[in-house]
C-alpha cells in the first residue's frame, strides 16, 4: 500500500528521524530490544530442553520457534501446510529463481524494523519494489471510466489528482493530527503519542473509513472520495476499505507502512525457511550447530493441529493429523486465530470467553492474485510514435484493479502480476478458474493497451490465489470494523496473563491478525515477540534489568481500554 499519488512530507513533519512502525496503540521498541546485546532473557536452567507447541509455521511461528530455541527451549513447530504461511513464493515455469510469484506478502516498508532484524540477520537482499509513480517503476497508467492517463511522476496526471492528493492530506491533518503523531513516533516520544492517540480512539472507534472522508471539508466533493478510493493512496484503490474502522487506516499512515515498499530478492519465504536452518549467534542450553530443523524429526514439522485441549490447569494438549498427542507447559497459536473455530477443535477453557467472542468478531478481508510468466520485460519497448513505454504498472477501476510489471534486467524472463484485488473485487474472480480468470484480465488489459499482444509473451501457465478459500487462512488478513477495538486489545493484550485465572494460562496467541497492524509482516514479528515474553514469565524467566521485554513495561504503556458500558 503505497501512495499512488505522492506529495512532499507535510510540512508539520521534519523528517530528520526514521519512522518505526512503534504505536501507536502501543509504543514499545521491538527493533531495540531485539538489538540489545542482553538479549531477549533467560529461562531458569531446569526449565532447559522443555517442549512448548509453536502452531503454525508462517513468518510470526518461525520467529517464535528460533526465539524460544535461543532461551534453551525446545520449541515444537506444527505446520498444516508449507513453512512460510502467507510469505508463500511460487516459482513461475520458465523464470529464474529471482522471478517469482508472492502469493501473499510481496512488499514491505522500511519502517519495519523488527522485521528488518531478522531480514539482515539471515543475509537476504531487498530492492525497491515498483509501486505506480514511485522510481522503480518506469511508468504508469491510471485508468479510470475508459480513460487512461500516462505518467512517469505524479506531475504527469490531470490536477485533479494532485487535488485529491492535498485533500488526504488536509483531511489526515485536520481530522486525525497527522503531524504531531508522526513526529513523536519519528522522536519515540512515548508520552506524546499515547496522548494523542489515546484522546483519538475513544471518539474514532465507531468512524469507517469512509465516514472519515465524508466529514472532511477537504473531501466534500463526491468525485474526489472516488477517484481517492478507486486510485487514492493505495496501489489498486482503497474503496474496498471504506468499510472499516478508521483507527485501522490510520495505524498505517502515522507509521509509513504505505511508503517506500521494499521486496525480498528471491521470495519472502526465504525469510522463514533460513530462520528453520540457521544457526543462532548465541543459543543458551543447546550444542553449537542446533537449528529449528535438527530439533525435529525428520527435519521437518509436526503436521495440523487437529485438536487442543486442557488436561490440567496450565497445560495445553495437543493432537495432529498423525495422531499423536503432547502435552506441553506453554503453547503459541500463530495460525490465523479462525482456525481455532473451524479447523482446530479446541477446548472452551483454552481462553476467557471474552477472547472467544474476540475471535469470533474478527472481521478478515478478502484478496486474490493472478502472476504469468512471460518471456522478457517487453513493456520496457518504447512505441516510436508515441516514445511511451508499452505498457506500464497500471491502476483501473476495471476488473484487473492493479497490475504490477516485474523484471530482473533486459532480454531476461519476467513476471505480471495480472491482477490484485481485494474484498468484493476478490469474490468476483472466485468462481472462476486460473486459466478463465486470465482471459478475463487479458480482455480488460486489451482495452486499456489495445494492440498490445500480451498473450503472445506467456510461457507457462498462469499461478493463482484467493486467500479466503485457502482451508488453512480463509482470508487475507485482519481488519478491525468499527466497534471492534475492544476485541482487538483483548486479542493483543493476551501475552500478558497475570490477570487471567490459572486455568486460563500457558496458551499465547501471536500472530499479524493478533496485532494493531494487520497484513503487514511487523505485525507478526511483534506479537512472536510478545508470546516469546509471556512464554519464558509463564516459566518463570525473566528479562535482564537492562533490557526490559514489552510486558516488563506494559503497564506503562498499554493499550487504552475503553469501558463496556
Amino acid at each position: 500500500m503505497t501512495s499512488a499519488v505522492p506529495v512532499a512530507v507535510p510540512p508539520t513533519v521534519r523528517a530528520e528521524r526514521p519512522l518505526t512502525m512503534c504505536g501507536p496503540d502501543f509504543p514499545f521498541g521491538y527493533d531495540d530490544y531485539l538489538a540489545h546485546p542482553a538479549g531477549l532473557g533467560s529461562v531458569p536452567p531446569d526449565s532447559h530442553g522443555t517442549e512448548v507447541a509453536v502452531i503454525g509455521g508462517g513468518l510470526s511461528g518461525m520467529v517464535t520457534a528460533y526465539e524460544l530455541m535461543k532461551l534453551g527451549l525446545r520449541p515444537v513447530v506444527y505446520e498444516a501446510d508449507q513453512i512460510g504461511g502467507r510469505l508463500r513464493t511460487v516459482e513461475l515455469d520458465g523464470c529464474p529463481d529471482d522471478v517469482v510469484a508472492e502469493m501473499g506478502a510481496m512488499r514491505f516498508p522500511p519502517s519495519s524494523t523488527a522485521l528488518f532484524h531478522y531480514i539482515d540477520k539471515v543475509g537476504l537482499r531487498t530492492e525497491p519494489f515498483p509501486n505506480p509513480l514511485t522510481p522503480a517503476a518506469p511508468s504508469t497508467v491510471v485508468d479510470l471510466k475508459g480513460r487512461a492517463h500516462y505518467a512517469r511522476t505524479a506531475q504527469d496526471l490531470p490536477p485533479v489528482y494532485d487535488e485529491v492528493s492535498r485533500a488526504w492530506w488536509r483531511t489526515l491533518e485536520e481530522g486525525a493530527r497527522f503531524g504531531e503523531m508522526q513526529q513523536a513516533i519519528r522522536d519515540r516520544d512515548v508520552a506524546r503519542m499515547k496522548a494523542v492517540w489515546n484522546e483519538l480512539v475513544p471518539t474514532m472507534d465507531n468512524q469507517t473509513f469512509y465516514g472519515f472522508l465524508c466529514d472532511s471539508p477537504a473531501f466534500a466533493s463526491f468525485r474526489h472520495r472516488e477517484i481517492f478510493g478507486q486510485v487514492g493512496f493505495g496501489t489498486g484503490g482503497w474503496d474496498t476499505d471504506f468499510p472499516n474502522s478508521i483507527l485501522e487506516i490510520l495505524r498505517v499512515v502515522y507509521t509509513g507502512a504505505d511508503d517506500d515498499h521494499l521486496s525480498i530478492v528471491g521470495g519472502s519465504r526465504r525469510l522463514p525457511l533460513r530462520l528453520w536452518d540457521r544457526v543462532p549467534d548465541k543459543a543458551d542450553h543447546w550444542p553449537t550447530g542446533t537449528t529449528l530443523r535438527s530439533l525435529h524429526e525428520g527435519g521437518r514439522p509436526r503436521p495440523a493441529v487437529t485438536r487442543m485441549y486442557r488436561t490440567a490447569p496450565g497445560n495445553v494438549t495437543v493432537a495432529d493429523a498423525s495422531g499423536a498427542i503432547r502435552t506441553y507447559r506453554a503453547a503459541v497459536f500463530t495460525a490465523q486465530s479462525w482456525m481455532m473455530l473451524s479447523k482446530v477443535k479446541c477446548d472452551e477453557a483454552l481462553l476467557p470467553i471474552d477472547h472467544w467472542t474476540a475471535i469470533e468478531r474478527t472481521h478478515y478481508m478478502e484478496s486474490s492474485k493472478l502472476f504469468v510468466p512471460v518471456d522478457r520485460p517487453f513493456w520496457r519497448d518504447v512505441d516510436p510514435a508515441t516514445g511511451r513505454d508499452t505498457m506500464s504498472m497500471t491502476l483501473t477501476d476495471r476488473m484487473t484493479r492493479g497490475t504490477y510489471l516485474l523484471d530482473a534486467g533486459p532480454d531476461r524472463p519476467a513476471a505480471i502480476c495480472m491482477s490484485y484485488t481485494w474484498c468484493d473485487d476478490s469474490l468476483k474472480w472466485l468462481p472462476l478458474s486460473p486459466h478463465e480468470r486470465l482471459e478475463v484480465m487479458l480482455a480488460s488489459l486489451g482495452e486499456i493497451y489495445p494492440g498490445v499482444d500480451i498473450r503472445g509473451h506467456i510461457i507457462g501457465d498462469p499461478v493463482t490465489v484467493s486467500w479466503e478459500a485457502e482451508p488453512y487462512f480463509m482470508g487475507a488478513f485482519k481488519a478491525n470494523l468499527p466497534g471492534h477495538y475492544r476485541y482487538q486489545r483483548r486479542l493483543f493484550t493476551h501475552f500478558k496473563q497475570d490477570d487471567l485465572e490459572e486455568r486460563h494460562r500457558g496458551l499465547f496467541l501471536a500472530g499479524d491478525d493478533i496485532s494493531w497492524t494487520a497484513g503487514w509482516a511487523e505485525g507478526a514479528v511483534q506479537t512472536a515477540l510478545n508470546a516469546v515474553w509471556g512464554v519464558m514469565h509463564h516459566l518463570g524467566g525473566r528479562t535482564d534489568a537492562a533490557n526490559p521485554g514489552p510486558g516488563d513495561v506494559f503497564d506503562d504503556i498499554a493499550p487504552i481500554e475503553l469501558p463496556d458500558d
